[in-house]
C-alpha cells in the first residue's frame, strides 16, 4: 500500500509524517492530565512523548506523577520492536474498571532506557486526557494509543485502510 498524502502543517503544527522511524523520545514540559471516573489520575509537567512516523504522540508519565494505587498489574504483555517488552495495568477507580489500559517497559532496549519508570495510557477509555488545557482526541482505531491535539496533523495510522502504511 502506498503512503498517504500528508496534510501540510500550518504555523505551530507538526506532521506525523515528519516524525522518525525508529521513534524518537523527547521530554516535554506541557501540563499532562488524565481523568478517569472523575478522579485526577495523572498530573505532570515531566512527561516524555514518543514520536513515530504516522502516529500522534504517546505520552509517558513518570510513576511519581500517577496515582498508582488505582493501577492493577495485568498478566498481559507485548513486545515492541523498538522499545522492548511491555507489561500492562488495569485501571480501577470506584466501581469503574478498564483492562490493559496502560503499559510500561520491563525489558527495555538500550536506546529507550529513559522510559524506565514511566507509564503510558490509552486515551480512549478515559473521561478526558489533556495536553495543557486542550482535551485530547484519541488516535483512530482501538489498537493505537496516540494523543491528537490541534498542533498535530496526519493522516493518522489507525484510520480504515491504514494497516499497510
Amino acid at each position: 500500500m502506498m503512503r498517504p498524502t500528508p496534510i501540510p502543517p500550518g504555523p505551530g503544527q507538526e506532521s506525523v509524517w515528519d516524525y522518525p522511524r525508529p521513534p524518537r523520545i523527547e521530554a516535554v514540559t506541557k501540563h499532562i492530565r488524565i481523568i478517569f471516573n472523575n478522579e485526577l489520575i495523572v498530573d505532570t509537567r515531566r512527561s516524555k512523548r514518543g514520536l513515530e512516523t504516522s502516529h500522534p504522540p504517546s505520552y509517558y508519565i513518570p510513576q511519581e506523577d500517577i496515582k498508582m494505587e488505582y493501577l492493577i498489574p495485568s498478566d498481559h504483555a507485548t513486545f515492541c520492536e523498538w522499545r522492548g517488552a511491555a507489561k500492562y495495568y488495569h485501571l480501577q477507580v470506584g466501581d469503574r474498571k478498564v483492562e490493559n489500559v496502560a503499559w510500561y517497559y520491563t525489558d527495555i532496549l538500550p536506546a529507550y532506557e529513559e522510559l524506565l519508570g514511566h507509564v503510558s495510557f490509552y486515551p480512549r477509555p478515559m473521561d478526558a486526557c489533556y495536553v495543557d488545557d486542550e482535551k485530547v482526541e484519541p488516535q483512530p482505531g482501538n489498537f493505537y494509543a496516540g494523543w491528537i491535539t490541534r498542533d498535530i496533523v496526519g493522516p493518522f495510522k489507525g484510520v480504515p485502510g491504514s494497516w499497510g502504511w
